[in-house]
């Protein structure tokens, strides 16, 4: 069953889901030793990526482990671009931040029951996937094994042309502290590429550009916002760092609005490096 958690004091579900490697379920043909870990042969559940939402980045892994199931959770805006994408015969559990833990056991007494489950997620769960991960894991009593897909963040790298090598990553789009993911950016701003999932809506992107520009980033950065990558309305904006701070919140105090934000909630924010 799931655990009860304050994301502000801890314990945070993705610090769960990356405590460990997957554990082995008995693919391997060679005998575990000591320092590995040991075959487990209950029928795992999947942890889905499946795309920016696009049909065409759904991955034929995931349609198969879709197809496979007998329940699939998620979050109602996920499941309804998979539902886009593909026929779901199985049973559908959606749920929303209020209902997600109430969801996750009815998912889980499920599982238990004999059921094969599919967890489903946004993009790759990778990248900001791991609070979810975490609380499937928590909840259910088997192995989770992730199957990534593609994320927005990939194709924000091609669009804006950062090789993942050279550029720092961080996602804001989660609960919790974000002082250690801002300090990153941060520090590497101008040096490297930025890559950056904004948080709606109180870390958007121009707040974002001016939390760099604080931090002494140079205003003549080139910027980009990438809105809704791979969809029909697909928009690129290309900016500067200071011309992107102009419009940041004035008063971080107060409580966020979806309109003081030009920029979808679907949006990555790229800032190239000074070259």
């Amino acid at each position: 069953m799931s655990d009860d958690y304050d994301l502000e004091s801890g314990p945070d579900p993705a610090a769960l889901a990356a405590a460990a490697p997957e554990s082995d379920l008995g693919s391997s043909t060679n005998e575990p030793t000591t320092d590995e870990p040991t075959p487990d042969d209950r029928e795992p559940v999947h942890a889905v990526g499946i795309g920016p939402g696009n049909p065409e980045y759904l991955t034929p892994r995931a349609r198969r482990a879709v197809r496979e199931a007998d329940v699939v959770v998620g979050f109602e805006t996920v499941v309804a671009f998979l539902e886009e994408a593909m026929a779901v015969d199985a049973e559908v559990l959606t749920c929303g931040y209020r209902d997600e833990a109430e969801t996750l056991d009815a998912f889980a007494n499920r599982v238990a029951d004999g059921a094969v489950g599919t967890a489903l997620l946004m993009g790759d769960p990778n990248h900001s996937g791991y609070q979810f991960v975490g609380k499937v894991q928590a909840a259910v009593d088997r192995p989770v094994r992730v199957i990534p897909g593609i994320s927005s963040l990939q194709v924000a790298a091609s669009r804006a042309r950062t090789p993942m090598e050279e550029t720092t990553f961080v996602t804001l789009h989660k609960s919790g502290d974000l002082e250690a993911d801002l300090a990153r950016i941060r520090r590497d701003v101008g040096d490297r590429h930025l890559l950056v999932l904004p948080r709606p809506y109180d870390l958007m992107p121009e707040d974002v550009a001016a939390d760099l520009l604080d931090a002494g980033a140079s205003a003549n950065l080139d910027a980009l916002v990438l809105e809704r990558l791979t969809h029909d309305d697909e928009a690129i904006t290309h900016t500067t760092l200071g011309q992107l701070a102009e419009r940041a919140r004035t008063d971080a105090s107060a409580d966020p609005s979806p309109d003081e934000s030009r920029f979808s909630d679907l949006s990555v924010l790229a800032v190239r490096a000074d070259r």
